[in-house]
């Protein structure tokens, strides 16, 4: 009896231990929590600090025109090596011929269909062998059919995934190894505003680009609690719509304030987020403020706001 009760007691020692363990790393975690978000709203009052890139391999998909061009363009400007990747090898060829007239970084075209994954292996070994192993990539492509839900084939979901998603799988699986090789990379996705918010007659678009959100994010996690914790960084880019042809027929209430975007200023801001290693960057900025505190709000206070600013995208079908 009475060495049951000592080990009833010694049991129970541990177990209020292991409770006052738990309480103490907490409290140690609400100061770190805090002091986190006191450098945060500091640094966001300073200007950040930007890396150098001018000696990066960088591959970028769907170069043929728009954001890719843009791209292109902006990591040529600062001394990068780039890859310009698109399955038009005429549109492709376009943007090689602007990047060659700055006379700054080097630039290389490759055609592959970056939906097939046989394709992207093949490009990377390409790449590797003809280039160098890349040190940046840059998952820009993306498909936007722009009608209603029931108005989609099997056929047009199923390509917007394999362009939109799956496409950024193949890539990351095939580069991140030469990244992990050299111990250091950067891999910069493109989702969407539309990866943050639900819209109509984009009811595939969006699903595509919330899944990048959530690969993006696992992949953090990943590489964050492996050895390549500060070696290999990522970024998620979520932009508005954006002047490419993509958006046929956009609408929008308030053209002064959230109208169409230059690609030339998203590809600036999409350079700027990679040097600066932002994890996630909206474009404009200010977006991803006013969704994270709507979030915290009732969904009826969303869908109000979202009433009121009253902005996305028509059907293509007219």
């Amino acid at each position: 009896m009475i060495e049951r009760e000592i080990v009833h007691s010694t049991t129970a020692s541990k177990r209020i231990f292991s409770v006052m363990q738990d309480f103490v790393q907490f409290l140690v975690l609400s100061v770190r929590i805090l002091l986190e978000l006191i450098i945060a709203l500091v640094q966001s009052l300073l200007p950040l600090k930007q890396k150098d890139i001018s000696r990066e391999v960088v591959l970028i998909t769907g170069t043929g025109h728009g954001i890719g061009r843009e791209l292109a363009l902006h990591y040529a400007a600062w001394g990068s090596t780039v890859v310009c990747v698109d399955i038009d090898e005429r549109n492709n060829m376009e943007t090689v011929q602007k990047v060659k007239r700055l006379n700054r970084g080097a630039v290389h075209s490759f055609s592959c269909d970056v939906s097939k994954r046989e394709e992207v292996l093949s490009l990377a070994e390409r790449v590797k062998g003809e280039v160098g192993p890349v040190s940046v990539l840059v998952n820009n492509v993306g498909i936007m059919p722009t009608h209603p839900l029931a108005q989609h084939s099997a056929e047009e979901i199923h390509r917007v995934f394999d362009v939109n998603v799956f496409s950024q799988f193949w890539t990351i699986q095939a580069f991140l190894g030469q990244m992990k090789e050299h111990n250091r990379g950067h891999i910069v996705c493109l989702s969407s505003i539309a990866g943050l918010v639900g819209l109509s007659n984009l009811v595939p678009y969006c699903a595509t680009k919330y899944a990048v959100r959530g690969m993006m994010e696992a992949l953090h996690e990943e590489l964050r609690e492996g050895p390549y914790k500060d070696l290999i960084k990522v970024t998620t880019i979520f932009p508005y719509m954006t002047n490419t042809g993509l958006c046929k027929y956009p609408k929008v209430k308030f053209p002064s304030l959230l109208g169409l975007l230059d690609p030339k200023d998203v590809a600036k801001r999409i350079v700027e987020a990679h040097r600066s290693d932002c994890l996630e960057v909206t474009i404009p900025s200010y977006l991803l403020h006013i969704n994270n505190w709507t979030r915290l709000l009732p969904s009826t206070c969303g869908i109000l706001l979202k009433d009121y600013i009253d902005s996305g995208v028509e059907s293509d079908l007219k």
